[in-house]
């Protein structure tokens, strides 16, 4: 068991920090995310056909938990981290994704871009792994991926 925990860990504590990060936003609670992941992985112990097949149940966990999070009574009485002042803000410390000005302009997308994006991009999965993982259509898949990078250009132009 303690192996097992080891070998989840190392693989994919990462994963799930940055794919909980895309949706929650907040790094303490992306890493809650993540680990209550690898909590529900160990304690259910499913099946998993292949490697692929274990990586999408993750992240597909991962996402359904920070759907939880975002829409409990806790995390709407909260305040959030941007809205103390710069000065306060220093002392917490910074994840090498959130230092990505892309990444940064990703997430302030709406949600069905953003996840399609980050998971085209930064996990490297295919249109039809993507459409699995978020239980849409292809071709959505490809319709958010497109308006996503689209909206992303303009953002992008903008901030020029």
């Amino acid at each position: 068991m303690i192996q097992s925990l080891e070998r989840y860990f190392q693989k994919y504590y990462r994963v799930c920090c940055r794919v909980a990060f895309t949706l929650v936003k907040n790094h303490a609670d992306a890493e809650d995310v993540a680990q209550e992941v690898l909590l529900r992985l160990l304690v259910c112990e499913p099946e998993f056909v292949n490697e692929e097949h274990e990586k999408a149940w993750i992240i597909r966990t991962a996402i359904n938990l920070c759907k939880d999070l975002l829409k409990s009574k806790w995390h709407k009485s909260t305040v959030r981290l941007e809205a103390a002042p710069e000065f306060e803000r220093a002392y917490f410390q910074v994840l090498p994704a959130e230092s990505d000005d892309t990444l940064f302009l990703t997430l302030e997308l709406p949600e069905r871009y953003r996840s399609c994006l980050y998971l085209f991009y930064y996990e490297d999965y295919s249109i039809r792994e993507i459409a699995q993982i978020l239980e849409l259509p292809e071709n959505t898949v490809k319709t958010n991926l497109r308006r996503g990078r689209e909206a992303l250009k303009r953002k992008l132009e903008k901030d020029r």
